[in-house]
């Protein structure tokens, strides 16, 4: 049961960017690019898609997750002023309580979260860096476990807006 746990909290944690001058604004729909990313020793998803809302100090993100260590969804909210966030993860094996804080590094956002599942602590160290157009979003990670230490990236493509109706003319 622990191997499953492990991997489902992971996966919640898996949060992101940067851009060239200014802090990058991650808001926006982003869908996770399997074939360019990394998941270690973690069995890939068939898909993910963040919705990301980020008015800084203030960043919320939605996400879905499909496949890999099972399906999750989560609605988490942290603030990029190191400040310390709280939030539950609802996985099919419990509710686990997440302890983040945010804070930039020059364009890059750091997370750096704990959380204990089944009386295991997790650490992960997370970087969101943007790329220059604003169209890919890399979350590169350090995980720390009892069972052994990890590297893993996501890769996540910026979903196309969807274009306004036009109106009757």
């Amino acid at each position: 049961m622990k191997t499953i746990l492990v991997p489902l909290a992971i996966a919640a944690m898996m949060p992101f960017a940067a851009a060239a001058d200014a802090k990058p604004d991650f808001s926006g729909e982003w869908k996770l690019n399997v074939d360019k990313s990394n998941f270690g020793p973690m069995p890939p998803p068939e898909s993910e898609t963040r919705t990301i809302a980020h008015a800084d100090p203030a960043l919320s993100v939605k996400s879905v997750r499909v496949g890999g260590t099972g399906d999750v969804t989560t609605d988490l909210k942290f603030t990029t002023d190191g400040k310390e966030s709280v939030n539950t993860i609802k996985t099919p094996a419990g509710e686990i309580e997440m302890k983040t804080t945010m804070n930039w590094e020059g364009n890059a956002l750091v997370g750096k979260s704990k959380l204990a599942v089944q009386g295991m602590d997790i650490t992960s160290e997370d970087h969101w860096e943007m790329s220059e157009d604003g169209k890919t979003l890399t979350v590169n990670q350090k995980i720390s476990t009892p069972q052994g230490d990890f590297e893993a990236s996501q890769v996540y493509d910026k979903a196309a807006a969807a274009a306004a109706p036009a109106a009757n003319q």
